[in-house]
């Protein structure tokens, strides 16, 4: 073979050219960004961030026995979860991801604490990873506070189980039944010693969902246990494991906490009046619903909950949007009348169905604020 110099003059470009290539290519890839790996978390209450906006911690709070989470890219699993407790008492612990503040640790960029007035909306979705050697509940936690603490216990739990395994059950006892977010759910309540635990259980299990913290947030306070002033502090997904656990995964989670309801005036007060004016047939009806501002403070971004009688269903409205048609359902406002400034009121209508024997509601709140 030839010396290199003496290849002809268009081999010899384009082995330069090649040459060239491959030092450029080397380059770049000296350059690129490594990607990192998942973190272990395995201190009793370490936790670390993913998202950019979202902390995940161990929070090994009931055992002694060794636990370690793994945040990934959109979420985290448990890696390690040794050991039992009773089936009876509390979990061994909480491996969880939340927005907001716990225990003052705030998760980067939250705007929580908000005062539910406030909140016109919180959008959230999860995605569970489930396991079958295990005791646990799939748990997504909603805590409030009537002030905006960052550290603490709050005054009230929310608790969402979208799966259980073994023989547990929430605290308190089954005080009945609710659709709410358009899911039916049995509905627990009680105390766990240091605060108020309302928990909505699934019939079977939800692997993933999209739906509005505030749908949950406002049926708490139709049954007393929030009011309109008091403070959302954080929304937590996660687990609560009472025998092993190792596995368990939350694949992706998101919380956004919309505050387009407008602050109005911080020092005025807020209630309202509704009065619901039917017309009546068999098999059907029309509602005329009026919202009433008595209070201070404008209504912003106004959301009516109510819960229909059984049997009923919504077929059609107008001057405003409703979601779901049955059960626990909230109606909001359109662009032309989401405000309503004190002193005023808004109107809306819809038509329906019904079955057995014609009802009204019992209750209504709006943005949290039970009305008359």
């Amino acid at each position: 073979m030839r010396p290199l110099q003496q290849l002809p003059r268009s081999v010899r470009g384009t082995w330069a050219a090649l040459v060239t290539t491959l030092a450029t290519l080397a380059a770049l890839f000296s350059a690129a960004p490594v990607a990192q790996a998942d973190t272990t978390v395995c201190e009793q209450f370490g936790s670390t961030v993913v998202q950019g906006r979202y902390v995940v911690q161990n929070n090994r709070w009931g055992t002694n026995e060794p636990q370690c989470v793994t945040a990934t890219d959109t979420g985290f699993r448990l890696t390690r979860a040794d050991g039992s407790v009773p089936t009876n008492g509390a979990p061994k612990s909480y491996p969880s991801l939340f927005n907001g503040c716990h225990y003052t640790n705030c998760s980067p960029g939250t705007n929580l604490p908000a005062q539910l007035s406030r909140i016109s909306s919180a959008p959230s979705s999860i995605s569970y990873g489930y396991v079958g050697n295990a005791v646990y509940n799939a748990s997504y936690d909603i805590w409030l506070d009537p002030t905006p603490r960052t550290d603490g216990v709050n005054r009230t739990e929310i608790m969402i189980w979208f799966n259980k395994i073994g023989p547990i059950q929430p605290i308190g006892s089954q005080v009945g039944t609710a659709t709410v977010g358009g899911r039916a759910w049995q509905v627990w309540s009680g105390s766990n010693g240091s605060n108020d635990v309302l928990s909505f259980v699934a019939p079977s299990a939800i692997s993933n969902w999209s739906f509005d913290v505030m749908d949950f947030v406002r049926h708490a306070v139709t049954r007393g246990l929030a009011q309109n002033s008091w403070y959302l502090t954080s929304i937590q997904a996660g687990f609560e494991p009472w025998q092993n656990g190792t596995g368990l995964s939350v694949n992706s989670f998101s919380s956004t906490v919309n505050t387009g309801g407008g602050p109005g005036n911080p020092g005025g007060t807020t209630s309202c009046e509704v009065s619901y004016g039917t017309n009546v047939w068999q098999g059907g009806f029309t509602a005329n619903v009026t919202i009433a501002n008595t209070g201070s403070t404008p209504l912003n971004g106004w959301r009516l909950a109510f819960t229909l009688p059984s049997g009923q269903h919504i077929t059609g409205i107008w001057n405003a949007s409703v979601s779901p048609s049955s059960g626990s359902v909230t109606a909001s406002g359109l662009a032309h009348n989401a405000s309503i400034a004190p002193g005023g009121s808004q109107t809306f209508g819809f038509q329906g169905t019904y079955s057995g024997v014609f009802t009204v509601p019992g209750g209504f709140s709006v943005n949290g604020t039970a009305c008359t």
